[in-house]
Parts: C-alpha cells; sequence; structure tokens
C-alpha cells in the first residue's frame, strides 16, 4: 500500500520559515481520501506513537501527523525516526497553526521503547512493530510478531529545474496549466527542481514515456528517487495515474481503429478523417488522450476505456437513430431534446422539446458548390449560426457561431449532385455536449432513402445563382 505524505495543501513559504521557529508544527507522515480510511490508518499509527493527530485537507483528504511540538523538538524527532524506518521517507513538518488537531483515540506503546527495528504500522499497510509487541508481551510471547517489510521505494517525475527560485516558481506556475499535481523541491544541491509523483517505479517509468510520446514532458525528463529531492518548497497532489499492465498479464486488445478514431474525434482531440488508417493525426491524437484520460498508460486499456466511456455518455444523451422521411438523412440526435416541429422545402426542423433550449435542423435539395454556398448564406441570415466563422473546402462547408444565448454549428456537403447536411442549436451553457454532438453527427450522418420531394419535382430551398450577362 502506498504512503503519500505528499498531498493536496499549502507548503510553508521559504521567505517564511525563520520567522517560524517558535511555532508549534506537526510531523506528517501521511494523508488519506476519506475519513473512515483515515481512522483506520490513525489507530494503526497510534499503536506506536502516543501523539498521532488526524487534521482535514482539501478535496476530502485527512491528514495524519504527529504532534504539536515546537519546530526544534520536531526536527530532530523526525530526523531520528526517519533513520529508525519508523515514519515514511517523504514525512516533513507542517506548521500547527490554523489546522483541526483531533488526537487519534488508539493507546500507543512508548516510541522509545527497545527492540527490533521498528517500521510503519498495520494502519498504513505495514506489520505490526517490535515496539507495539512490547507493550502487549503475552500476545508478543505466543506470536512473534511477523518480519519487517521495506517500505516501497518511491520515485517523481523530474520535469525542469532553475538555480533561480523565483524563475522557478515561474516555471511551476506554467507546468500546473498541463500537469496541475506537479510541486516545488529544492535539491540538496541547492537547485529548485519541478516535479510530479510520487510514483511506484514501475508506474512512474510506464507513464514517463507516455508523456514523452504525447510531448507533454521534456524529452529529457526522468524519474527520480524521492531520497533524491531533497526537500517539499511547495507542494502538489497526488497524481491519480492508471497502473500499467502487470509484465506477465496477456496483451489487452486494441479496438478497432475506426472506433478509436470516432471517440478521439467526440473527445475533441482529432479532426482527422473516420478512415481506419494510421496516420500521424491518429497517432498523435491517441498520445494526447492516453495523457489527458489517464486510465492507463497501455495504448489499448486506455482506448477501450476512452470507446467505453463515449458509449456511456451517448447513453446519457438519449443518442437515438432518426431517420427522417422528409430529407431521406439518418443520423444519432437527442430526441429527448428534440420534437418535430414542421417541414418545409428542402428543410426539416425539430425544436426544443420541454424547454431544453435545441434545436435541429436538416436540410437536403438537388444542386452543387453554388446552391452549397447559398444555403450557408441562409442558416447566417435567420441567425441560426450568429455571426459565424466561414471555412469552405472543396465540396463542404462549415459555420460555427455563437451568442449569449446558444451556440450554432452547420455543416455543407455536395455529394452525388445534392447539397446536404445539418445545423445544431445548444445551449450556451454546455459548450461540450455541443461539441460531442455536432462530432457524432457529422462523422454519422448519411442518407438512407430519397427525399420526399425527389418524386416529384422540386422547389429549391435556395434558388440557383442565374447568370448575368
Amino acid at each position: 500500500m502506498r504512503r503519500f505524505a505528499f498531498v493536496i495543501g499549502a507548503a510553508l513559504p521559504l521567505a517564511l520559515a525563520p520567522a517560524a521557529q517558535a511555532e508549534d508544527v506537526v510531523i506528517r507522515i501521511e494523508a488519506k481520501r476519506g475519513a473512515e480510511a483515515a481512522r483506520a490508518s490513525a489507530e494503526g499509527w497510534g499503536a506506536q506513537f502516543s501523539d498521532v493527530v488526524t487534521f482535514p485537507l482539501a478535496d476530502g483528504w485527512v491528514g495524519i501527523a504527529l504532534g504539536p511540538m515546537p519546530r526544534d523538538e520536531a526536527a530532530a524527532r523526525l530526523e531520528r525516526l526517519k533513520q529508525e524506518r519508523k515514519v515514511p521517507g517523504d514525512s516533513f513538518l507542517a506548521a500547527a497553526a490554523g489546522r483541526d488537531l483531533t488526537p487519534a483515540a488508539a493507546p500507543a506503546a512508548p516510541e522509545t521503547a527497545t527492540g527490533n527495528a521498528s517500521t510503519f504500522p498495520q494502519g498504513a499497510g505495514q506489520p505490526a512493530t517490535a515496539d507495539a509487541a512490547a507493550a502487549e508481551p503475552e500476545t508478543a510471547a505466543a506470536e512473534p510478531a511477523p518480519a519487517a517489510e521495506p517500505a516501497p521505494a518511491q520515485f517523481f517525475l523530474r520535469l525542469e529545474s532553475s538555480t533561480d527560485r523565483a524563475r522557478a516558481e515561474e516555471l511551476l506556475a506554467k507546468w500546473r496549466e498541463t500537469l496541475p499535481e506537479a510541486g516545488l523541491w529544492t535539491l540538496p544541491n541547492g537547485r529548485s527542481a519541478i516535479a510530479f509523483g510520487p510514483l511506484d517505479e514501475a508506474t512512474g517509468a510506464a507513464w514517463l514515456k507516455a508523456f514523452k510520446a504525447a510531448g507533454a514532458v521534456p524529452r529529457d525528463a526522468f524519474l527520480s528517487a524521492a531520497e533524491d529531492m531533497g526537500e517539499i518548497a511547495i507542494i502538489g497532489k497526488v497524481p491519480e495515474l492508471g497502473a500499467p499492465p502487470a509484465p506477465d498479464a496477456a496483451p489487452a486488445a486494441m479496438p478497432p481503429l475506426e472506433d478509436i478514431q470516432r471517440a478521439l474525434r467526440w473527445a475533441g482531440h482529432y479532426d482527422g478523417g473516420i478512415d481506419g488508417k494510421d496516420g500521424p493525426k491518429t497517432r498523435a491524437a491517441i498520445a494526447e488522450e492516453i495523457v489527458r484520460l489517464r486510465a492507463s498508460p497501455d495504448t489499448a486499456t486506455a482506448m477501450a476505456e476512452l470507446i467505453r466511456r463515449r458509449e456511456a455518455w451517448r447513453a446519457e444523451m438519449g443518442l437515438t437513430a432518426l431517420r427522417d422521411s422528409h430529407t431521406g438523412l439518418a443520423l444519432p440526435a437527442p430526441m429527448d431534446k428534440l420534437q418535430f416541429d414542421r417541414a418545409e422545402r428542402a428543410l426539416s426542423i425539430y425544436g426544443p422539446k420541454e424547454g431544453s433550449g435545441a434545436a435541429l435542423i436538416l436540410f437536403s435539395q438537388p444542386g452543387g458548390r453554388q446552391e452549397m454556398l447559398d444555403l450557408a448564406g441562409l442558416v447566417t441570415a435567420l441567425g441560426w449560426v450568429p455571426a459565424p466563422e466561414r471555412r469552405v473546402e472543396r465540396g463542404s462547408v462549415t459555420l460555427d457561431g455563437r451568442n449569449q444565448t446558444h451556440i450554432g454549428h452547420a455543416e455543407g456537403r455536395v455529394v452525388d449532385g445534392r447539397v446536404q447536411g445539418f445545423v445544431l442549436i445548444w445551449p450556451i451553457s454546455d459548450p461540450e455536449d455541443q461539441h460531442r454532438l455536432a462530432a457524432e453527427i457529422s462523422d454519422n450522418l448519411s442518407r438512407f432513402a430519397p427525399g420526399a420531394g425527389e418524386a416529384r419535382p422540386e422547389t429549391p430551398a435556395i434558388a440557383p445563382a442565374v447568370a448575368q450577362d
């Protein structure tokens, strides 16, 4: 079990350290997410120490510490406990003032009891210590304590360093835009280093490779053992990263590449074609998504999880297969939020259902590039896509715009002598779902039958342009 003292919270700025010498501090030895886990761990530590306290941290974490006590006494005690391997190697001092300290209820054996070398308590995932056993001689005689196991080694992903502390803090702020868990360390040589962790060695090595593949960390980033990191200057957060596959596990099956491309486009990290081809855009998007998702550094496992999340989202959004007989178009649509309103010439219009603020307009009519551009002008004139940014490519046009109430997105294409496409209108308050829906409709829009007007002469929604003499 991992023991992380490197948790959410604010470190004491180094500039304030001299003024804090007279204040009481605590020895931070561990943190747990959730009150129940923290209580169990604190009871385990209480079998060894008489002054175990807990206190709330951010995001549901609970700190576990020893104290409070004067700083000089705490510093000497922490050094001794680390040498005797009675506390984790990444334990550190933290100010006691302003913290809601709650003593642990469990009684403790004397910390200075003699016996075999002590290690971490059972509450922290280690066997009970000889000191704890000394408190109950009858039990110790009948059932000798198992041999102590060393704590698992912890590593940090070193990102960048500087001899200038102010510059290092600027670099840390920049790194936290992409890796918000990063912290700042003062190395034994005096340099300030930005680091990310802690991680066990196997997890750290796998994620270092994944981060480099995505260009998320420098090519010279590396893993550094916790004992080489020096002192915490600005504390970060414990990263939540999926474990790599076990060395003896069978490789996970890679999902079909076309499914991966659809899921990547849904996630907003791919704008290439859905063609099932392993091109540079697809590879770059996969690497980026592995880092963003953090489900696993293994490509097949991470992509399977992304596809699962997309399917769960589709179910949550109520996407169903819409087959519109007026235009002959088929597509996935959130019909829980839409209801058919009317058909006009080449248009089929679905308005908001129960005040959802959503709308969908489908269009299909004979024509080519000019008719496609005319339809784009109609969409703009009607305000369906307000103040749009227009992108015209060979055989297609895309409009994107928004105002204070809604986001509009429209796509038109020339397919087999017809202009067909859609307009999606969505509330401004939900841009993420709007983007995902637009991608789903665009990737799956198809014709299943002739439009209702194709059996008879049809008056176009927009009359073809007439050349002037």
